[in-house]
């Protein structure tokens, strides 16, 4: 059991106070790699800045999730703007599933339900007979 007022609550092996971790080493292993920030901006306006590695112009992303509000954000705020306008916005599960199905298919998926309820007792025969 470790006492409450142990000095190594909370510290790693090998490391004593005022030190680094022993996991780094006291060589200075060069300087980080150049980086970037980069502004996007969604069709709400605001502003996202994440950091690249310095990449060339090409291989930066052309759009990025805003943080705020899961928009689609790009680099030239006026574009995204445009955007915002084409795209229809959230769908709802049934919306996809009508995108996923016709008419048809829902009367079939919908006929073997019930045929299968029936078949188990749940539903009485009379009930919701098809007419």
């Amino acid at each position: 059991m470790v006492h409450p007022a142990s000095g190594l609550r909370g510290t790693r092996a090998g490391v004593t106070a005022g030190t680094r971790s022993s996991l780094q080493s006291n060589e200075d292993h060069g300087s980080a790699p150049p980086r970037i920030r980069v502004s996007y901006w969604c069709a709400k306006g605001h502003e996202t800045q994440p950091v690249f590695l310095k990449l060339p112009e090409d291989q930066i992303p052309l759009v990025w999730d805003c943080r705020r509000c899961g928009a689609p954000a790009s680099r030239d705020g006026q574009a995204a703007m445009v955007a915002d306008e084409i795209d229809d916005g959230f769908k709802s599960h049934l919306e996809y599933v009508k995108e996923r199905r016709s008419g048809q298919d829902a009367e079939d998926v919908l006929a073997r339900a019930l045929e299968r309820l029936r078949a188990r007792g749940v539903l009485p025969d009379e009930l919701m007979r098809d007419t």
